[in-house]
C-alpha cells in the first residue's frame, strides 16, 4: 500500500559543523507520486533521502510516512525499499535468490516469495535470467535486479539514490525510461535523487531543486523551466544553462552589452534602489539578428539540425561576458564571426535578494 511522505521543518546539522546540511525542509509527496530531488554536489539531496530512510539523524522537525511519524523509528521498521548507486548484489546468489533475500529474512512464506519474485521478474524482463549469477549480467540487468529486490518487498515508499550513475550514457537513457514507466505501473510513492537535471526533468511528476541545503523550488518540470523562482533554478534547470548577466538599469529597460532590452518600469521598481539586476536569457531565446548586442563568436557546436553559438559581448565597463545562443545549423556561423544577438524572451532576477525572479 503506497503512502504519502511529509517533511516538516526538517533540519540536520552534523556534529562540529555550524552550517546545516539540510535547513528547514518542507516537502509533501503525494500518494503514488514520482518526486525527484535534484541539485549540485553537496546540496543535501542524498542526506534528505537518507533521513527519510532512517539512515541519518534529524536535528529538528519531523518526517511522516502517511499519518505515521517515523522521525524516531528505526530504519528496519520503516516500510521503505532503497535502490542505490551501487547495485549491492550478492555475487554467490542467483538473481532469484538476490531478489528473495529480504523476504526470507522477514520470514515470508515460500509460495508468497516465489509469486512476488516471478511477478517482479516479469515486470522487469528478468524471467529468463532468474538462475544466473550477477557476474553473468550486464550493468543494466544488474540494476534491474536491484530494482526487483526493492519491488518484491511491496513497500509504502521507494527511495532511489542516483541509481543510474554507474551506467553508460546510452543505457542511462533507456533505463530511466523503464524506471519511470515501471513506477507508473506500480503506483508506488517514489523519491528519486540525482545530480543530473536531464534525468530530473524527464522522469519526475514534480522536481524539487536544492542548493546549500535549502529547498529552492518544487514544481512540475515544465513550470521549473518556464517559471524559475530564482536565478539559481533558472541557471541549473536547462542545458545549456540559461545566460545570466549583470545588467545595468537604464531608461526603458536594462543593458545587455550595448543593447537596451525593454523591461516594464513596474518590474524594475521591485529592485528598489539597486543599480543593476540579473538578466536571464535561455540559449533558444537568443537569436542572431540585424539588431541586438554584438558578439564575437568563439566556438560553434554543430548538433545537426541545431548549433550552439558561443561568444563574448563587451560591457560598458570594458569587461566582456560570455553568452550562448541556439541557432539552426543551416545558418553557418563560424568561429571569428562578429554577429548581433537579440533576446526573444527574457527573465529579470533581483541581483541582491537571493536572485528572486522579478518578472512575471
Amino acid at each position: 500500500m503506497s503512502s504519502s511522505v511529509t517533511y516538516q521543518q526538517v533540519s540536520l546539522v552534523y556534529p562540529g559543523s555550524e552550517t546545516p546540511a539540510v535547513y528547514e525542509l518542507n516537502l509533501d509527496i503525494a500518494v503514488g507520486e514520482f518526486l525527484v530531488l535534484v541539485g549540485p554536489s553537496g546540496c543535501g539531496k542524498s542526506t534528505s533521502l537518507r533521513m527519510l530512510a532512517g539512515l541519518e539523524p534529524i536535528s529538528e522537525g519531523r518526517i511522516l510516512i502517511g499519518d505515521h511519524d517515523v522521525t524516531k523509528v528505526a530504519a528496519k521498521d520503516r516500510d521503505i525499499a532503497m535502490v542505490f548507486q551501487n547495485y549491492a548484489l550478492y555475487p554467490h546468489m542467483s538473481v532469484a535468490e538476490n531478489m528473495a533475500f529480504a523476504l526470507k529474512i522477514q520470514k515470508v512464506g515460500k509460495d508468497d516469495i516465489t509469486r512476488r519474485v516471478n511477478e517482479a521478474a516479469a515486470l522487469l524482463d528478468l524471467t529468463d535470467y532468474l538462475e544466473r549469477k550477477p557476474k553473468a549480467l550486464s550493468g543494466g540487468q544488474r540494476q534491474r535486479v536491484a530494482m526487483g529486490r526493492a519491488i518484491v518487498r511491496e513497500p509504502e515508499v521507494f527511495l532511489m539514490d542516483e541509481p543510474l550513475s554507474n551506467l553508460d550514457a546510452k543505457l542511462r537513457v533507456s533505463t530511466r525510461t523503464q524506471i519511470a514507466a515501471l513506477q507508473k505501473r506500480l503506483g508506488t510513492t517514489t523519491l528519486y535523487v540525482t545530480h543530473d537535471q536531464v534525468e530530473a526533468m524527464t522522469m519526475g511528476d514534480r522536481v524539487a531543486v536544492l542548493n546549500a541545503g535549502v529547498l529552492q523550488q518544487v514544481a512540475s518540470p515544465r513550470e521549473l523551466y518556464e517559471s524559475p523562482a530564482n536565478a539559481f533554478v533558472g541557471a541549473f534547470i536547462g542545458s545549456p544553462s540559461m545566460n545570466i548577466v549583470q545588467a545595468p538599469i537604464v531608461d526603458g529597460g536594462v543593458l545587455f552589452g550595448d543593447y537596451t532590452v525593454a523591461v516594464d518600469r513596474s518590474i524594475l521598481s521591485k529592485a528598489g534602489s539597486a543599480k543593476t539586476v540579473l538578466l536571464g536569457i535561455r540559449p533558444e531565446d537568443l537569436h542572431i539578428s540585424d539588431e541586438g548586442t554584438q558578439i564575437k563568436v568563439s566556438l560553434v557546436e554543430e548538433l545537426g539540425a541545431d548549433a550552439y553559438v558561443y561568444g563574448d559581448t563587451p560591457q560598458i565597463d570594458g569587461t566582456a561576458i560570455s553568452v550562448i545562443a541556439r541557432e539552426p545549423g543551416s545558418i553557418g556561423t563560424r568561429i571569428g564571426d562578429v554577429v548581433r544577438v537579440k533576446p526573444r524572451r527574457h527573465y529579470i532576477f533581483d541581483a541582491n535578494n537571493a536572485g528572486l525572479r522579478l518578472s512575471e
